[in-house]
């Protein structure tokens, strides 16, 4: 047990009196929240509230991000004991972080998915907490970046991804790969101070809106700390939105996602790049595209769990959290 005095043993997602700190649990047994947090909806005191959005109703390819949310959850258990290498601390001690449970909507009403979406990131953002949204497919990004800029006006975005996502589209169409083409047309992303990595997809009609496009041959080519650094420069000290489509990655290290393409980042170089990123000012993170269907061996559902602990760290490490210093 770190970092705290809750003597509860076992589904610590139920029965944890603290938020903060780390209780052991077997991996294989007990309530699977995101890495043993809490399951609540009360944000008194929370800094960041884990969301499910179980949606994927907009994919152009292969179906099945629905169940990413659960397949995340179940392959984060076996990370929650910290301290996390290299960080070398336990985000937990620092950050109060709750699972939220999942954003609930009709399957069958799709044109009020959207609003759902907005409304359930809009009750965390006025709790006073900040979300880590586990999808779904690429589209459910939009309406949660909403809810976002309704608060802090257009937001700078990161993202990791081998397709762009802004093929034309006037709007009305649930599609993963043309929102953030609305999402810009609507003031929502700020697209001067907004950087998408890994590409390694183009489409006929899509506009860079003077985005900044990293190709993954570029990333291949570039050190993590350097990639990292045009990230910054990038944003500056703008308000950022940070989404990472798992097939951002290469097949080899994730296989379970809808519409995978050869030639991507591994799962140490996004990590890497990511570990970077500590001087950015955030206000969420979501990780999508997680197809349990077509996954082997939970890779990809690993790596999801993997890259949004490395976030949790990033956002632990900007509060002040310090590795330790192993005994000699």
């Amino acid at each position: 047990m770190t970092g705290s005095s809750d003597k509860t043993v076992g589904d610590a997602a139920f029965l944890r009196r603290e938020l903060k700190g780390t209780t052991i649990e077997a991996t294989y047994a007990g309530a699977l929240s995101y890495m043993r947090r809490k399951y609540t909806r009360d944000l008194a005191g929370v800094d960041i509230a884990v969301t499910g959005i179980p949606f994927d109703q907009s994919v152009t390819n292969r179906p099945g991000t629905r169940f990413g949310p659960e397949a995340v959850r179940k392959a984060s258990a076996q990370n929650a004991w910290g301290p996390y290498w290299p960080w070398m601390f336990d985000p937990f001690d620092t950050l109060a972080v709750v699972d939220y449970g999942d954003c609930f909507f009709d399957w069958g009403r799709q044109a009020e998915v959207p609003g759902a979406i907005e409304g359930h990131i809009a009750g965390i953002i006025a709790g006073g907490a900040s979300s880590l949204a586990i999808g779904g497919d690429h589209y459910t990004t939009y309406p949660v970046m909403r809810a976002y800029a309704k608060v802090h006006g257009p937001l700078s975005l990161i993202q990791f991804d081998a397709h762009r996502d802004v093929e034309p589209e006037e709007g009305g169409r649930l599609d993963h790969g043309t929102m953030f083409n609305i999402a810009i047309e609507e003031g929502v992303i700020d697209p001067a101070r907004s950087v998408q990595i890994g590409i390694r997809t183009t489409y006929d009609g899509e506009r860079t809106y003077g985005m900044n496009i990293i190709y993954a041959d570029q990333v291949h080519q570039a050190s993590a700390a350097d990639i990292a650094a045009e990230i910054k420069r990038t944003v500056g000290d703008s308000k950022s939105y940070l989404t990472f489509d798992i097939d951002c990655l290469d097949p080899a290290f994730a296989p379970g996602t809808g519409t995978p393409v050869p030639g991507g980042l591994s799962t140490f170089q996004a990590q890497a790049i990511l570990r970077h990123m500590t001087d950015i000012d955030y206000a969420g993170m979501d990780v999508v595209e997680v197809s349990p269907p077509f996954d082997h061996a939970e890779i990809t559902a690993l790596a999801a769990a993997a890259i949004s602990l490395e976030y949790l760290c990033i956002r632990a490490s900007q509060k002040g959290a310090r590795g330790v210093t192993l005994p000699e």
